[in-house]
């Protein structure tokens, strides 16, 4: 540690979204990264945008979290999911609030560093959150600041009018994390060079998603399949996730009829809301009945209701792609849930996802968009039970050992003590 550092880290997030009630699936991965580091003994406070049902301030289990004001109550359009229509472009209000949006978040930043010494200022999503570095009152503080990359914001990042501010921001900034290799060097491009950038996956709570098998003796929920009516001996196919073009269900749609021909047995759950949806139900229903009847789309799903929906499912699959617009996830949690929660993945080889599963290992990875392929390792991993079976207790233990939401904050701690090492020599 650099002279006059503690040992024990104080540490600022910006973030867009926290989730708001117990259950809420918005930005999830923000609040367990902040409480993996508070169990680490560091000291966390997160700053997030006032909306509907978030309180000014309280305490996350450990972790401080205090809102801020931007605008007046209606303009305040940014962030929990709020801010771009099919994840492919700005709605236009979003667009107006985001200048009030930066004003505030920067002096609401300035504010708590002007309070209290912060070793370290991370800005969650680089774009907006990132472009506070160029605010006085943020930079020149003595607080590093890191940038971390989460999908759509790199999207935006690299607009022909955000680039300019995006790379005056990124030449303040000490640190870059992100979730994908494609995210960083993505950035890397519009202007972050000759300094520290760290890939690090999210992690997984493996004790809220886990295998039915190892619930032995605990009251289990009310059966998804029995809430959708799906027959006990059925097989079921599960996707879960927003329904923008980026999670790519859309190619999973084009390969459904087939594979519910070949298997007279499978059931598909869809699981999400989103601009899709109407087209996804107008496309099912006019498929034929026997076909129509096997498919469920029960829109959004709560967190607390996720692990239950896993439990239910013998296969999971998201064929992410980039969209029109070059959007892309990160790393999608859901895949992490799923292989905690002991099941076999199929999904493309697209920017983070092969960080958490190896093709041939915990389930099988395909080229985006190529609905052959899809359809051929959904198909090959159905008809045999037994490599199910071990691809799920791979994707159980590889969970469990390597994506623990503790094993992935010490390495984001590590990370922000190697910059701030770093920093220190500067």
């Amino acid at each position: 540690m650099p002279r006059g550092r503690s040992a024990t880290l104080r540490i600022l997030f910006l973030t867009q979204t926290y989730p708001r009630w117990p259950g809420d699936t918005a930005g999830p991965f923000i609040r367990e990264l902040a409480r993996g580091l508070v169990r680490a003994g560091d000291r966390v406070t997160v700053l997030t945008p006032r909306a509907a049902q978030v309180r000014r301030a309280w305490t996350d289990d450990g972790v401080e979290v205090c809102s801020f004001a931007y605008a007046p109550r209606p303009l305040e359009v940014l962030g929990y999911g709020r801010s771009l229509a099919a994840d492919e472009h700005v709605r236009p209000g979003a667009a107006l609030a985001a200048p009030l949006y930066l004003l505030a978040a920067a002096r609401a930043v300035a504010r708590h560093l002007g309070r209290e010494r912060h070793d370290l200022l991370h800005a969650h999503w680089v774009a907006p959150n990132g472009l506070v570095a160029l605010w006085p009152g943020v930079h020149g503080k003595g607080t590093l600041i890191a940038a971390g990359l989460h999908g759509s914001d790199v999207f935006l990042a690299e607009k022909a009018l955000a680039r300019p501010a995006i790379r005056r921001a990124l030449a303040r900034c000490d640190l870059l994390t992100g979730c994908s290799p494609e995210l960083v060097e993505r950035v890397r491009r519009i202007g972050y060079r000759g300094k520290p950038s760290r890939v690090i996956p999210y992690g997984v709570d493996t004790d809220m998603f886990r295998p039915l098998a190892e619930l032995p003796g605990e009251p289990v929920e009310e059966s998804w399949r029995e809430r959708l009516n799906i027959p006990d001996n059925s097989t079921v196919l599960l996707g879960v996730g927003r329904l923008a073009t980026k999670k790519g269900f859309q190619v999973l749609i084009d390969v459904l009829p087939r594979l519910l021909s070949d298997f007279s047995d499978l059931h598909t759950i869809i699981a999400g809301d989103g601009d899709q949806m109407a087209h996804f139900r107008a496309t099912v229903d006019g498929w034929r009945p026997d076909h129509t009847g096997r498919i469920h789309l029960p829109g959004a799903v709560a967190h607390d209701d996720l692990p239950g929906l896993y439990r239910g499912a013998d296969l999971f699959v998201l064929p992410a792609v980039h969209d029109p617009q070059g959007n892309v996830d990160g790393l999608p949690n859901v895949i992490l849930e799923a292989l905690a929660s002991g099941l076999p993945v199929v999904a493309t080889s697209v920017s983070g996802i092969p960080l958490a599963v190896e093709s041939g290992v915990q389930g099988v990875l395909v080229p985006e968009q190529d609905r052959a392929a899809l359809r051929e390792a959904i198909a090959g991993i159905l008809g045999n039970p037994e490599q199910r079976r071990l691809m799920g207790a791979r994707a159980r233990s590889r969970a469990v050992s390597q994506l623990t939401w503790d094993i992935v904050a010490g390495r984001y701690r590590q990370a922000y003590l190697d910059a701030l090492a770093d920093g220190g020599r500067r």
